[in-house]
Formats: C-alpha cells, structure tokens, sequence
C-alpha cells in the first residue's frame, strides 16, 4: 500500500528556511509519487492567499509559487481552521484548490494506515 505523506507547515516569512523545507518535500514527494498533504498553519496560513506566496524570498530556494503549483497539482493543500480565522481569511479568499479544515482532519490524516506526518 503507497504511503501517504502528511505535512505540517508552521513557519511562513517569520522562519523562511524551515518554510522553504517543507514546500520542498512536499513538491518533490508529489513529484515522486507519494499522495502528499500540505497543512498550512501559523505563519504560513497567508500563502493560501493568491500572490502571497510570490512574496517570499529565500536565496538558492525553489520559487513558492512554483512549488504551491506542484504540490495542487498532484496533491492536497489544506489551511488550518483556527489560523484562517485569526487572519480573518475565508473560503472564498483562499488559492482555487486549498482547502479550510481543523485539527479533527488533520489528526485523521496523520492516523491513517500508511500516513507519515512531518511538521515543520
């Protein structure tokens, strides 16, 4: 049975190498062909926001955009409930493909038979 990889991102702009890291596993596991879950929480809730992730800048790293195409492209990308909320983000303002849910999700993600959870 594949394994399917469950990410927790934490940091945004605040923590830019630990930010960079996690979009970077989660595109090359999409790119390998792991079933992948992305979950933006804290600081990286703004790049559920369309241009927001143009924004972000880290020497000798992959562009975000282009790593946020990849990983929609094969796979899911989720934003935390509570971390929309606090910034006041909904629905109707995220990136066509991201997703709003919370933690009962994303505890059963990571419990799944054959999941593997990250956090970053």
């Amino acid at each position: 049975m594949p394994k399917k990889l469950v990410i927790k991102v934490t940091a945004g702009a605040d923590a830019p190498e630990r930010c960079s890291q996690a979009f970077t596993v989660a595109a090359v596991a999409v790119a390998s062909g792991v079933e992948v879950s992305l979950w933006l929480t804290g600081e990286s809730a703004w790049f559920a926001l369309p241009g927001r992730a143009a924004e972000f800048e880290l020497p000798h790293a992959a562009p975000l955009p282009d790593l946020i195409d990849s990983i929609l492209a094969g796979g899911g990308i989720t934003l935390c409930t509570q971390c929309a909320a606090r910034r006041d983000i909904t629905e109707a303002d995220v990136l066509e493909g991201v997703r709003i849910a919370g933690a009962q999700v994303f505890v059963q993600e990571a419990m799944a038979d054959g999941s593997q959870a990250l956090v970053y």
